[in-house]
């Protein structure tokens, strides 16, 4: 089967979660045999538009237009992609995958598969309200929840990559047929066989630097475990635009022996390793759609701390006191828990996320697809 996905971003060239997904199930798709392609922008440096990477065919349709403007995802970068995604009507494919960011992709995509008699499957990683969006964007957050909500009425097939995105999908969009979970994952067998880094590593934050993850609460509550006990050890691994200001932060604290700022690893098995290295891992993300990070995790045995926000999807992997806990977004809350985490140690709770496994997700993947 001829299976095509669309996607402005891809993995490792963009580390986030929904990228992280996209190739690991795709990979697998290819092992399996299938024949795969991912049409994306121009990611790589050197000049070709298309080349094979880990058994998966990359095609740049479009240059590459920078996400984010600031913390926010890029309007100009929706568009321009958007536009590129006309190209898909001179494109071979059995199955047509389009990831719902930023929307755009859906509207081009659809219009492609329905003059060429084709049905076009889509991926949604987190679904926004109203309210969601006018938080996230102001006055204009009107708009981006009626792009949004006609979006979700054009594929003939949607995949929720989580059970909350699944929910929100019905209880806000009305969107209940043709909706099939299928969730993100880990690589249980790779997990398994990895060692702890030689690091001293108390507490464990991996990914974007940006306003909703909230990292400098996570700063602050290092700060309050440090007036009584200094030898805790934080270790932050990301970029984005809230660096510098975390920066400012952890001098004006006076936590600079306490909190280390990494740039990200370039090996993902590094990250596993930080993560075994770690007492605890905190997330203190308001909106994540899965949290992968926070599985991956969990996969290391390693508990998770993080927050009680309606649009953390995060939180339902916490199974509060045996692998975790959830609590509000305030600074004394999560040091009271990283307290408890980096002093109590946990059960081996790492089997519990096997069903995860990004192989067996791969292949209920492709049962959606021969549907």
């Amino acid at each position: 089967m001829n299976i095509t996905f669309v996607s402005d971003a891809v993995y490792p060239y963009n580390k986030g979660g929904k990228e992280k997904r996209l190739y690991e199930l795709s990979t697998r798709l290819a092992r399996l045999g299938h024949d795969v392609h991912i049409y994306t922008m121009h990611w790589w440096e050197s000049p070709e538009t298309t080349r094979t990477e880990d058994g998966v065919q990359l095609h740049a349709i479009s240059k590459y237009w920078p996400m984010y403007q600031g913390d926010k995802r890029s309007v100009k970068e929706g568009v321009m992609f958007g536009l590129a995604c006309f190209k898909m009507f001179r494109v071979k494919f059995d199955v047509l995958d389009v990831d719902h960011m930023p929307f755009f992709p859906i509207y081009s995509c659809w219009l492609v598969c329905l003059l060429r008699g084709k049905k076009m499957y889509g991926t949604w990683h987190e679904s926004l309200s109203r309210d969601d969006w006018k938080v996230y964007m102001g006055k204009p957050g009107s708009i981006a929840y009626l792009i949004e909500h006609v979006s979700i009425k054009l594929p003939r097939t949607i995949t929720a990559a989580s059970a909350q995105t699944k929910q929100l999908l019905a209880s806000i969009h009305g969107r209940s047929k043709r909706v099939e979970l299928v969730a993100s994952g880990i690589d249980t067998k790779l997990l398994a066989k990895l060692k702890p880094a030689n690091i001293q590593c108390d507490v464990l934050y991996t990914g974007r630097l940006v306003k909703d993850k909230n990292v400098d609460k996570l700063v602050r509550a290092v700060a309050i475990v440090a007036e009584t006990d200094p030898s805790i050890r934080c270790t932050i691994v990301g970029h984005g635009v809230e660096k510098p200001r975390l920066e400012k932060l952890i001098t004006k604290l006076g936590v600079t022996k306490q909190v280390s700022l990494l740039d990200p690893l370039a090996d993902a098995q590094d990250v596993y390793r930080y993560m075994k290295a770690a007492k605890v891992f905190v997330l203190p993300s308001v909106r994540e759609g899965f949290g992968i990070v926070a599985l991956e995790a969990l996969g290391c045995n390693t508990p998770v701390v993080t927050v009680s926000s309606s649009s953390n999807a995060a939180r339902h992997l916490i199974d509060e006191g045996v692998n975790g806990s959830v609590v509000p977004l305030e600074p004394h809350a999560l040091a009271d828990a990283i307290i408890y985490w980096s002093t109590t140690k946990p059960a081996d709770f790492s089997k519990q996320v096997s069903l995860y496994d990004w192989d067996t997700l791969a292949r209920a993947q492709a049962e959606v697809y021969a549907a």
